[in-house]
Order: C-alpha cells, then sequence, then structure tokens
C-alpha cells in the first residue's frame, strides 16, 4: 500500500512537472527575446495570482523590450508572442487573417454554454453568427434606434443634475455605467430597466457580476489555463450570470409570443433568425479535396440566443462605462477643453432645438475627438488577442510559429507610445483631427480593433457613448472631488476587460 502510494505521488510530480515545463524551450529555439519562464508559472506568476491584469502584464512586457518586434512570453506552459511591430499588427489582423481567426478567449461551450458568444466563439461558430448579426447594426437601424438613446440619456442628464445639486461627489464611473446598462435594456430587449433611477436594479447586479472576479473564479481561471486536461470539465465563470441570462430571454421571448414584434432590436433580429431555421455558410476552417470550402451550419436555438444576449450586455455595457467615464475624469483635469466641448454643444443643439438626436450627436466633432483621446490613453480592452490555427511565417521576420500558439497585442503600450504620440500620457483631443489621423500608421490606434474581427458594435457603442456624455456636459461640468486620484488604479485582477479600483470620484456641479 505504502508503495502503491509512493508511486502515485512520484507519477504525479512527474505530470505536473511535465506540465509545468513543457514548451518553454519554444522561444528558445526560434532566437525571439523573451524572460526566463518559471516552474509551473512560466512568465505570468503575478498575473495568475491577481497581483497584475493582463493589461498590465503587456504593458510591461512591451516597455522592457523597446527594441524587438515581438518578444515571446509563458502563460504557464502555452507559448503566447506579443507584437510590437504595427506592420506585423495589420498582417495578424488583416491581411494573413485566414491564419489568425481564432480569438482564443473562449472555454469550452459545452461547458459553458454562454462561451458560444459572437466575442468568443471561434472558427465556423464565429462566421456563421458574424455574417447573420451584421445586420443589426447597419446606420438605418441606428437611427431608428436613437430615440430610445435619447431616452435615456435624457434620464442620465437628471440624475446627473439631481447629482450636482446635493453637491456630493458623485463616482461618474458608476453613473456612465448604469446609463448604458439602461440603454441596453432599451436598446437591446425593449426592457425599462430602472437602472438609473436604482442603482441596485436587476440589470445593473448582472452587470457587476459579468465583470466581478472572486477568488474562486481567480482560482479556477488559473486551473483552466495551467492544466489542459482540466478544460473539457472545469466551469470557471459565476453560475449566477448563466442563470440571470437564460431567464432573461427566456421571459422576454416568451412576452414576444417567439416571434419579432416589429421593434427591430437586438431580441428581435435573434428571433428572426431562430424563425428562419439552420443558418447556413461556408467554413473557414474546413476545406473539400479540391480546396473549396465545404458548408456548414447552426441553429439559433436558445442556448446561442442566450450567449448573444451575453455579450451583448456585458461587452456593451462595460466598454462604454469604461470610456466615458474616464473621458469625463480627463475632463475634470481639463477645465479649459472642457469648456469648449460644452460651448460646442450648445451650439450645436441650438440648431436642434436644444434636443438631443443622431445628427446633432453627428456634428459634435471635439467631443468625438476626445472620445477617440480617452479611448487612446486608457482603451476598455488593454490587449488584442488571436490564436495561430496554422503554420506561418512571418515575412518580416522569418519566424516560423505552430497552430495554438497565441499572438496578444499590447494595445495600451502601442497607444501610449510616445514614437506614434507625442507626450502620450497628455491629454490632447487635437490628436483626432483628420490630418493628424492621416499622418499616423493605422495600426497604432485600435480600441476596436481591426479586420474581420472587429468589434461589430463599434458604431452603436459610440453613438451611445457620445449621447450621453453630450447629456451629462450640457448640464453639467466635472472637477476634481478631494478624493479623486489623478492617475486611477487599474483593477489589478480584471481580466479581458479593464476596470479602475475605487471607481472615478468627480464632483458635478450645474451650470444654468
Amino acid at each position: 500500500m505504502v508503495k502503491m502510494i509512493v508511486v502515485l505521488l512520484a507519477v504525479l510530480v512527474v505530470v505536473i512537472y511535465y506540465f509545468g515545463t513543457r514548451n518553454h524551450d519554444y522561444w528558445a529555439k526560434r532566437n525571439v527575446k523573451h524572460d526566463p519562464p518559471a516552474f509551473l508559472f512560466g512568465n505570468n506568476y503575478k498575473g495568475f495570482i491577481g497581483r497584475q491584469s493582463f493589461t498590465e502584464v503587456a504593458n510591461d512586457l512591451y516597455n522592457r523590450f523597446p527594441t524587438e518586434k515581438v518578444v515571446g512570453f509563458y502563460r504557464g506552459s502555452t507559448p503566447e508572442l506579443y507584437i510590437r511591430d504595427p506592420d506585423i499588427i495589420r498582417d495578424v489582423l488583416n491581411n494573413d487573417f485566414a491564419h489568425f481567426y481564432p480569438r482564443g478567449l473562449g472555454r469550452n461551450p459545452k461547458v459553458e454554454p454562454l462561451i458560444a458568444n459572437l466575442f468568443q466563439a471561434e472558427g465556423d461558430l464565429w462566421k456563421l453568427q458574424r455574417q447573420r448579426i451584421t445586420p443589426a447594426f447597419t446606420t438605418a437601424k441606428l437611427k431608428a434606434m436613437f430615440p430610445l438613446v435619447v431616452r435615456c440619456a435624457e434620464r442620465l442628464q437628471g440624475v446627473a443634475r439631481d447629482a450636482a445639486a446635493r453637491f456630493d461627489t458623485c463616482d461618474v464611473r458608476e453613473l456612465m455605467a448604469r446609463y448604458t446598462t439602461e440603454f441596453i435594456g432599451a436598446c437591446g430587449f425593449g426592457v425599462d430597466t430602472d437602472s438609473l433611477g436604482n442603482e441596485d436594479s436587476a440589470f445593473r447586479n448582472i452587470g457587476r457580476m459579468i465583470f466581478a472576479t472572486p477568488l474562486p473564479i481567480l482560482i479556477k481561471l488559473m486551473l483552466w489555463q495551467l492544466f489542459p486536461p482540466l478544460r473539457s470539465f472545469l466551469y470557471v465563470a459565476n453560475p449566477k450570470v448563466g442563470d440571470a441570462i437564460f431567464d432573461l430571454v427566456k421571459t422576454v421571448r416568451k412576452d414576444r409570443q417567439y416571434k419579432p414584434s416589429g421593434r427591430n432590436d437586438f431580441i428581435d433580429l435573434l428571433l428572426e433568425l431562430e424563425s428562419k431555421g439552420k443558418i447556413v455558410g461556408e467554413s473557414v476552417e474546413h476545406r473539400n479535396a479540391d480546396g473549396s470550402p465545404i458548408i456548414v451550419d447552426m441553429e439559433m436555438d436558445i442556448k446561442m440566443m442566450a450567449a448573444q444576449v451575453y455579450v451583448f450586455f456585458g461587452a456593451g455595457f462595460e466598454t462604454s462605462s469604461s470610456a466615458t467615464s474616464f473621458l469625463l475624469h480627463q475632463l475634470a483635469f481639463n477645465p479649459e477643453t472642457q469648456t469648449k466641448i460644452q460651448s460646442e454643444i450648445d451650439e450645436v443643439l441650438q440648431k436642434y432645438d436644444n434636443k438631443l438626436c443622431y445628427d446633432a450627436v453627428a456634428e459634435m466633432t471635439l467631443l468625438g475627438m476626445a472620445f477617440k483621446e480617452a479611448m487612446r490613453m486608457f482603451p476598455s480592452l488593454g490587449v488584442l488577442n488571436r490564436v495561430c490555427a496554422r503554420t506561418y511565417t512571418f515575412p518580416k521576420l522569418g519566424l516560423t510559429i505552430d497552430p495554438g500558439v497565441k499572438i496578444v497585442i499590447p494595445l495600451e503600450a502601442l497607444q501610449n507610445d510616445e514614437k506614434y504620440f507625442d507626450d502620450p500620457r497628455e491629454f490632447r483631443p487635437q490628436r483626432f483631427t483628420s490630418e493628424e489621423v492621416q499622418k499616423r500608421h493605422k495600426y497604432v490606434y485600435l480600441p476596436f480593433g481591426d479586420g474581420p474581427r472587429a468589434c461589430i458594435g463599434s458604431r452603436l457603442g459610440e453613438m451611445q457613448s457620445l449621447a450621453g456624455l453630450a447629456a451629462v456636459l450640457q448640464e453639467c461640468s466635472v472637477s476634481p472631488a478631494p478624493e479623486t486620484q489623478r492617475v486611477p488604479p487599474v483593477d489589478s485582477r480584471s481580466n479581458v476587460v479593464q476596470a479602475v479600483r475605487g471607481g472615478l470620484p468627480l464632483k458635478l456641479t450645474n451650470r444654468r
């Protein structure tokens, strides 16, 4: 019995050692600069224990190898390649997309059904969803949706006005999160969430759960990354999120009698896809003997609908609220720019009877430039991820990598590199005049990604963000509160989407 235990322990040690060191010579064999990997954790010890976010890890690596076009990294035993060169980034995201179509963020959708969403799905599942969901974000659909945006923005304006009247410090991060949650409920699902009227509304709590990273989830995520055999059955996410999303979809679907209601919102699109039966298209993964793509299909069933609602909800509210609140934070420390933006808002709205509308927001060019500058300094997604799908040789490097190698584009580091942006930590909206944009390499500013997997909802997110900002700044000015930190601390536990620790407290003052 004792001998058997000793043998089992020895086998366990060998297995752990194997998984903890395999591939740790991958970048050395290819002459790619990298830090020496440590047993089990590779180069990602601080990331695994929650001391550095994904973006902080990427920023650190980017800045420590300033002369390299690419840098190697090990997340556990998985080799990753961090791309620093804009031309190579263009090849990965666009020119050679056929080699890099997987995003590599999803886990197993058979274990976690919500992972089958458009953002995290891979291969044919992603391609079929993308071709059918794209029509939900046309210009005509956005214009038709704008009255709902205005209604939410007017509610936001009232809440901001009341906060200013109380002379209390206002957490604008929470304020804008409640606004975007209200918008998504109205424009996505036809539901009045009352998120602006009630900071503890059911919808707002769902949003908090989606992006919360308590210790148990952090541990499960670490185990999922370190030990590949666990990936076939380990459920990482908070199960309460899945239950809430499924209940939401079932309720709305039943209320609409399982068919489109004519609201032309996101749920209507999904119900329409469900009514049409299978989604059919050409495979991005598999080929016939003659090289032509095979035909594949998928069902838009209740699980698939819930997955799309999950990403529409999560990505929609978190990214927009992060970008808008960070802009307000910057304007609080740049009062001259804030005054110019408010003058522009006043001037434009006078042409439209002081009412927000689609055309009015489109004319607020300085506000739009300031929004882009805020996303440059603190992008909601601090990194972009891809995975090599088939053996690939980088033309500029002569470097060949294998399928399964992960690609990381350190977006925040790139957008704050003084090589591309003079005095990058200075808030300067003029960087985004058409003349300045044309001077720069296109692939040094990518807050919505690029190529076939670029953010499908970028125009919708920008539209509702600018409407909310215009509504707040029309009525209120923002300034630092006593507890406001000039550089907000990043939540080191944040994963794909960045978050700040402790919110963004500011002082709101009524302009009228």
